[in-house]
């Protein structure tokens, strides 16, 4: 077993190593990568893991390996307002970092298998909405998952700008995901053991393009034996939102722009020069395949046999680093500006919690 990119020691570490490895390749990405923090959606017991490049599994719970995310991420070339149907959605840690960059004019849904696991996911999203202070930094499109097979979505359900599944699809099943599709969308999916982007460029027109080559396991086939009838899933309808929801959005808006213009104002240009501070170099392997437990099995990208020239350089510079860094040096806690604003402002309590998203069970 092994990882596409080294460890991390948190999850900074681990970004820091997908975007030295160019998995991570752009800044919407990693802004979504760095404001989830990976851990999070860990049980306890495994959180010693969670900065590894390597799948997770356990029960019916599954995370695939980081660079896998950062591929898929990468691929679905997501922006704001699109609308995006997660097939296998689990635990939401890859929806929730969707939702990042949709914003909250976007659309994003997800189809589950378990329901065990889509409890679990509605907790851990709970969580981020309600402790996370990266949270603030967003407008977020706040997934809805619902349980059932994704083989089994109703003929009569709308279609996606974005489509990922996270399970091996049968060659026979490539049609009904290209159908999930709007014309200009992009669909991702492991397909014939190769991680595959299709875009549709027409109603009938399609570009293919193979981006790694992987193993997942293979989607579960609906079982009609015990009714012998088909369970359509209904995915959740795309609603318009309220007037308060957009009332909150448009404050929060205004209130981030207010902070933004203070502190250019505060600090002449508003650019800072932030403390250096010593990253591990990555040196990158050469590596024909990667195999992980129960779930995937993929290779990984081959880098050019000129990096390894370089190894001695890096090892020096890393030597340098760590004799140039002062030991004392630590990052300053993260302020939650646009927290701190709202509570404030002289207004009644509750509706400072709304404003915050604060929400009762």
């Amino acid at each position: 077993m092994g990882g596409a990119v080294s460890a991390g020691e948190d999850n900074d570490e681990l970004i820091d190593n997908l975007k030295e490895a160019q998995y991570i390749r752009t800044e919407l990405v990693e802004q979504a990568f760095r404001a989830i923090d990976r851990a999070d959606y860990y049980l306890e017991e495994f959180k010693d893991n969670a900065y590894k490049d390597l799948a997770w599994k356990h029960g019916n719970i599954h995370l695939s390996a980081p660079c896998i995310y950062s591929e898929v991420m990468e691929a679905l070339d997501l922006q704001p307002g699109l609308s995006f149907l997660n097939l296998g959605s689990g635990t939401g840690y890859l929806s929730s970092m969707v939702g990042l960059i949709l914003g909250p004019f976007g659309v994003n849904h997800g189809v589950e298998l378990h329901s065990d696991v889509i409890e679990y996911a509605k907790q851990k999203l709970d969580f981020f909405i309600k402790t996370s202070d990266s949270f603030d930094k967003f407008e977020f499109c706040e997934p809805s998952f619902v349980t059932g097979n994704c083989l089994e979505i109703s003929p009569d359900c709308t279609q996606y700008d974005r489509v990922y599944c996270g399970a091996g699809v049968q060659k026979e099943h490539e049609d009904y995901m290209k159908n999930l599709l709007k014309v200009g969308g992009i669909l991702v999916m492991p397909l014939e053991e190769k991680l595959t982007k299709i875009t549709r460029t027409g109603p009938s027109a399609w570009e293919t393009k193979k981006i790694l080559a992987v193993s997942f396991a293979p989607l579960v086939q609906p079982n009609h034996a015990d009714s012998g009838k088909s369970r359509l899933v209904h995915l959740p309808p795309v609603a318009v939102r309220s007037l308060q929801d957009l009332a909150r959005i448009a404050i929060r808006g205004t209130i981030k722009k207010i902070i933004h213009q203070e502190t250019m104002s505060k600090n002449g240009n508003g650019l800072k020069n932030p403390p250096k501070f010593k990253r591990r170099r990555v040196r990158r392997r050469r590596m024909e395949t990667i195999v992980f437990l129960d779930k995937e099995v993929f290779a990984s990208r081959i880098f050019n046999p000129s990096d390894d020239n370089n190894n001695s350089e890096d090892l020096e510079d890393e030597r340098q680093e760590e004799e140039t860094k002062p030991s004392e040096l630590k990052p300053d806690p993260p302020v939650n500006f646009l927290r701190e604003k709202v509570l404030s402002l002289p207004l009644p309590d509750p509706l400072k919690y709304y404003l915050l998203y604060y929400r009762e069970k």
